[in-house]
């Protein structure tokens, strides 16, 4: 029987259980990015892996690529099929898992390896007086207002301080709707897409919605060589 799993139960099975965790995508998916401690059977090698590879007296874990890929429930169905015992789908995949801010391996540039972690926060009750000195002396002149369980809910940059009260609280200031992305974004597409927008800066969450981070153009680009600058 295989059982349906979320990325905190892979965490403790792989933890407390000695867990087997198999990406069954190709093998060009799985050096993209992949999960660490992962080995990679494609699903068309699998039942050579049940007998090579897999161990049938320790849980197993399969996983592919997000919810819409049905290459892990097969997996975990052909497993079941095959006589293991205890098999886990980890149904949402692996950009559940990048897009949690969680590490990972192989050659993607991700937008968690690049994310600043360090962006000037506010509370929704902070009044804007105090915060008004920490937004202009930061780089990226803009403050993130998070609520009590570092859920974002605004932002608070050069527009939003024009004119504005600063006996108010941040709540009261921000600007509600701010872009995000997820640490899984690539790198290189972000940076296209915020070059047409003409955005510097954008927020980064996880998909629950909680602060990891700001993405800033200027860090993602190579400094300029003199013979650049003309």
């Amino acid at each position: 029987m295989t059982h349906i799993i979320d990325r905190e139960t892979v965490q403790d099975l792989l933890a407390t259980r000695q867990a087997q965790l198999v990406e069954v995508l190709p093998e060009r998916e799985y050096t993209w990015a992949h999960l660490p401690q992962a080995v990679n059977v494609p699903l068309s090698r699998l039942d050579r892996a049940a007998t090579t590879t897999l161990d049938a007296g320790r849980p197993i874990i399969v996983y592919c690529h997000d919810w819409l890929c049905d290459l892990s429930p097969r997996a975990a169905h052909r497993l079941d099929r095959l006589g293991f015992g205890e098999v886990y789908d980890y149904a949402v995949g692996k950009m559940d898992w990048l897009s949690a801010d969680l590490p990972y391996d192989g050659h993607a540039a991700l937008v968690s390896k690049s994310v600043r972690r360090d962006p000037v926060t506010a509370v929704l009750d902070d009044p804007l007086g105090a915060l008004t000195e920490r937004i202009v002396a930061d780089p990226a002149g803009l403050a993130v207002v998070v609520d009590e369980d570092d859920v974002v809910q605004g932002v608070i940059g050069s527009r939003e301080l024009k004119g504005a009260d600063l006996d108010d609280t941040a709540e009261h200031a921000m600007r509600l709707g701010a872009t995000t992305v997820r640490p899984s974004e690539e790198v290189e597409p972000l940076v296209q897409r915020m070059d047409r927008a003409k955005v510097d800066h954008v927020v980064v969450t996880q998909p629950e919605g909680r602060l990891v981070g700001l993405f800033c153009l200027g860090d993602a680009r190579p400094p300029e060589s003199d013979s650049d600058q003309g």
